[in-house]
């Protein structure tokens, strides 16, 4: 057998109790052996079904007793056709489960009794119906000779068992089966899967059974004096989706040896004569620095690179909650003791009970390989294992570095004037929505676990690249039923909760929100509103016809200053841009000095209504923004100024208008209390004292 090719034996129960779900059997099964036909297509595939009317294996007629049990497919190289006999398997009348042994015979008899080669039975069943009696023994000794055989021959048991709903007049057998499925566990290679839905059935099945490789074998070094020997391996890693190769038709159809391979060759000529070719003794990279291009060579770069010592380092401990579950980056590592050597499973052991009892995090530094360029600095959190044959271990994430960390202001609800936040009726609607929509109820199993829940563009890429295979002008299917369930809403589930929708629906009031166009520069030829001149007409005059189509198109403009015409708009556009975080600081800048312009050109108060408008737009703001020692600062630097000058009547206004200052309860970031924010400094002096 080839190094890496492996024979899987589908044992499928097609009996009366799994009728419900055997439509997503089919369909999981098929997209098995689909990736297989990509990824691994030395791979071979026996296909068994058992609870059929018809009985059809070599161990009946060699031994008798396996009735019930049909060889849908023979163990051979993966191809079309096992997808075609996968596609409506029979629905079987009769309960067994009896197909192990049988699978096992077919393996035997291909392979004979060498334990070399990668040999899989995978088990689907929901185990509803008891097993045969034996004609010798009991049905654990049973159990225990087929897995000593098992064991010998080297063949791995997956076992998946779909519990959907759980019938009381089948708790005995369940309770049994579940019994011999464990002995399994324990005296052979095997594994056992429980499911309870059919969207759970589509991750339970692997396609591939990857090869542990460990990124890091040594010390875990606690001191200098103080080591544990450990195993790193990658937890997870993101699934790539398929790289796709460039194909030639160029080869003539007789050519049978033709790969039909594209190549790509680069040639780099000289800016100063182009026809020129460049060898690559003569290239150098260079990196930008401003304007010019800093050329560095490679021997430079190899002084410069950090060239870390390879281990893994502790350097303390910190409280759980110090870590927050969205610092984590990139793949999950697990640590665990090297095998075998009592003293670190030991050690690994006392560490992580010690850890989760006083909830305390381990922070490393890690160097995973000697030459690697980079530091990876992370956090140790202990899994303690609930299986007496499984050592405890420790999950390793990334943290990240200041440089990695983006720092989002998101002004907080509470700080929103009371007409923006929702009311009792509101507030229980939304509640009554998440609590119907929750992944995670506690009266029942979680949906959509990610153990079991595969990614529908992967699934359903396989599946379109199958029967691209097949039929070259098809066109792309529509989403596939099994693969809807984890892409949209279930519509049998909302339907059952219509209510909930519906309220949710009324308490909340959802308008469209049309699409913003730019302004066209031929539709009105004016300055923007930055501008302090107003536009003139033919006769001389403000036109006075201004739709509101073009003040919203205004307003749809990138403004970057107040200007006279709409100034509150204006300020309002600076502050939504989010193109820089430069145009908060900005709004908040040019609106104090427009407000400071009104005020110190009015005639006889004419300015102060706009210069109060103003003023209130950008306490919104800045409330908002949460930035309210911006206005606190500008509001008492501006009550000092006008206090002594013949603007003391626009200070007598701003109390009039009850406008204070920003306390804590409005903005976080603000150092004043309520009764703090209403003693403005307003009260005017007597120019006399």
């Amino acid at each position: 057998m080839a190094r890496n090719k492996e024979s899987l034996v589908l044992l499928i129960d097609v009996g009366p109790s799994i009728h419900s779900v055997l439509q997503d059997v089919e369909d999981v099964c098929s997209m098995l052996v689909q990736k297989k036909l990509i990824f691994s297509k030395s791979d071979e595939v026996g296909i068994v079904l058992f609870g059929t009317e018809d009985t059809n294996n070599e161990l009946e007629k060699e031994v008798g007793g396996y009735e019930h049990v049909a060889v849908l497919r023979d163990i051979r190289v993966v191809d079309d056709d096992a997808v075609v006999v996968l596609k409506n398997l029979p629905r079987g009348t009769f309960p067994v489960l009896d197909a192990i042994v049988v699978g096992m015979d077919m393996l035997i008899k291909k392979f004979g009794v060498s334990d070399k080669g990668k040999k899989r039975l995978y088990l689907i069943t929901d185990a509803q119906f008891p097993t045969k009696e034996p004609y010798e023994g009991t049905k654990e000794d049973q159990v225990d000779t087929i897995s000593q055989q098992m064991k010998i021959l080297g063949i791995r048991l997956n076992c998946l068992i779909i519990r959907e709903k759980l019938s009381t007049e089948h708790l005995g057998a369940f309770d049994e089966n579940d019994k011999l499925l464990d002995q399994f566990s324990r005296k052979a290679m095997a594994k056992t899967v429980h499911v309870d839905c059919a969207t759970s059935l589509l991750g339970a099945i692997k396609t591939r059974n990857v090869v542990p490789v460990t990124v890091f074998r040594g010390d875990l070094e606690l001191s200098s004096m103080m080591k544990i020997k450990v195993w790193v391996y990658k937890k997870t890693s993101e699934e790539k989706f398929p790289t796709l190769k460039k194909y030639s038709d160029k080869a003539p159809a007789s050519d049978k040896f033709a790969t039909h391979e594209v190549k790509v060759d680069f040639e780099y000529k000289s800016s100063q004569d182009p026809d020129k070719v460049v060898p690559p003794e003569q290239r150098i990279k260079g990196y930008r620095y401003g304007p010019q291009v800093v050329p560095i060579s490679s021997a430079e770069w190899e002084a410069v690179k950090f060239k870390p010592e390879k281990g893994v380092k502790l350097l303390g401990f910190t409280d759980a909650s110090n870590i927050l579950r969205h610092y984590y980056m990139r793949d999950v590592y697990i640590f665990i003791p090297e095998p075998g050597n009592t003293k670190a499973i030991i050690a690994v052991s006392a560490l992580a009970k010690a850890m989760k009892e006083m909830n305390k995090y381990a922070v490393l530094r890690c160097v995973w390989r000697q030459g690697q360029g980079n530091v990876s600095v992370g956090v140790l959190t202990p899994n303690l294992s609930s299986t007496d044959n499984i050592p405890d271990s420790f999950y390793f994430n990334i943290l990240p570095f200041a440089e990695d960390v983006r720092e989002f202001q998101f002004p907080s609800f509470s700080s929103f004037p009371s007409a923006w936040q929702p009311d009792q009726q509101q507030q229980e609607a939304a509640d009554d929505l998440v609590r119907m929509l929750d992944l995670a109820p506690s009266d029942r199993k979680e949906v959509l676990q990610p153990d079991y829940t595969p990614n529908p563009v992967l699934e359903r890429f396989y599946q379109f690249l199958h029967l691209k295979s097949k039929a070259p002008e098809i066109d792309v299917p529509q989403l596939d039923r099994s693969l809807k369930r984890i892409a949209e809403p279930d519509p049998d589930f909302l339907s059952r909760h219509n209510s909930i929708v519906n309220n949710f629906q009324e308490r909340f009031e959802l308008k469209e929100n049309p699409k913003k166009k730019k302004l066209s520069r031929r539709a009105w030829r004016e300055k923007p509103s930055g501008s302090n001149d107003e536009k003139v007409g033919v006769d001389g005059e403000v036109p006075k016809v201004q739709s509101s189509s073009l003040k919203k198109s205004l307003s749809s403009l990138e403004v970057e200053k107040i200007g006279d015409l709409n100034p509150v708009q204006d300020f309002e556009a600076m502050m939504a841009r989010r193109d820089s975080s430069k145009w908060i600081t900005e709004a908040i800048k040019d609106m104090q000095h427009y407000i400071y312009h009104l005020l110190e050109n009015s005639y006889e108060g004419n300015s102060c209504p706009k210069a109060i408008e103003c003023l209130m737009a950008l306490r919104k703001g800045c409330i908002l923004e949460q930035e309210p020692k911006e206005f606190n600062r500008f509001m008492l630097d501006m009550c000092e100024k006008f206090r002594r000058s013949d603007l003391a009547d626009f200070l007598e206004l701003l109390y009039s208008k009850k406008i204070t200052l920003i306390s804590k309860s409005e903005a976080a970031d603000s150092d004043l209390t309520e009764e703090e924010a209403k003693n403005l400094p307003i009260k005017v002096e007597d120019s006399s004292e």
